[in-house]
């Protein structure tokens, strides 16, 4: 009896914390920490084991709350995904020169969808958009 309640908190604890929103701001600075070590990575195993993290973390942050153009956050977040699926298959068949050619275009996807997240400016806080 005493383990059927131990389990029945175990399982309740863990969707209460299933539902806690995501902190878009820290899981986005872990996924950027994740894409560096694949950049960084000197062999296969290192480069597997950070790109799927990488991985991991960008599906996290497709559970995050969108405000501005949610829409097309999601979009850019797809196509990461897919990048990072594509330099992973590269790296298995090719080599790491070939998966950080792919990696570049993560960079690129996340320089363009960053401009719809960024904080209005100065001039544009005070006369609107």
């Amino acid at each position: 009896m005493k383990s059927f309640y131990i389990f029945f908190t175990l399982l309740f604890s863990s969707l209460a914390f299933a539902d806690q929103p995501v902190d878009l701001e820290i899981n986005m600075k872990n996924t950027g920490l994740a894409y560096k070590q694949a950049v960084q990575a000197t062999d296969l195993v290192e480069f597997n084991i950070a790109i799927d993290k990488f991985i991991k973390l960008v599906k996290v942050s497709k559970t995050a709350k969108f405000y501005k153009e949610p829409e097309q956050s999601l979009q850019g977040l797809d196509k990461v995904i897919t990048q990072a699926e594509l330099a992973k298959n590269a790296a298995n068949e090719q080599g790491l020169a070939e998966a950080k050619a792919s990696l570049k275009n993560i960079d690129d996807l996340r320089k363009k969808y960053h401009k719809l997240h960024e904080p209005p400016g100065f001039f544009e806080l005070l006369f609107g958009s």
